[in-house]
């Protein structure tokens, strides 16, 4: 019980290297959150334009018939979706960036706290997105395995 008591009172204290580790990490996830930002925004023009591309060969290609429109939404609608997935990881590393330059160039541990609970954030939605997208695979790999399977019989 008293071991409980003295970790709630221990205050950790960086010393000069960790805090140029530190310092040096924050600015290169304020220059990857920056390059993510601007990435997110290629997206979002790409959305724009890709659907208006599909709707102009929809009216251009007669053959194509309502799948140009159709297909042109649908790309639209899956780019902002993906624009929007993207730009979760992309906050979290900018404000631990940010919050971790305030808190060294202030000394401000509640700063620092701040920061590093964003830097999990930002590592807790990455783990996650990349088990689901190794789930999606999976499921991708055993539908086209069964379906050979079938093709075959």
């Amino acid at each position: 019980m008293e071991e409980d008591v003295t970790s709630e009172n221990f205050e950790m204290k960086l010393n000069v290297s960790a805090k140029e580790f530190l310092k040096e990490a924050a600015k290169w996830a304020y220059f990857l959150s920056i390059l993510g930002f601007i990435g997110i925004g290629f997206i979002v023009l790409a959305a724009l334009f890709a659907g208006s591309l599909f709707a102009f060969m929809g009216n251009m290609n007669p053959e194509m018939g309502k799948f140009g429109a159709m297909g042109g939404s649908f790309i639209t609608v899956l780019y902002l979706l993906l624009a929007a997935l993207y730009f979760f990881p992309i906050y979290y590393l900018n404000k631990f960036a940010t919050n971790a330059k305030m808190a060294l160039r202030d000394n401000d541990s509640e700063s620092l706290s701040a920061s590093l609970e964003y830097l999990k954030s930002h590592y807790k939605f990455i783990g996650i997105l990349s088990l689901v997208i190794l789930c999606l695979y999976l499921f991708i790999f055993v539908g086209v395995l069964i379906a050979a399977l079938a093709l075959k019989v």
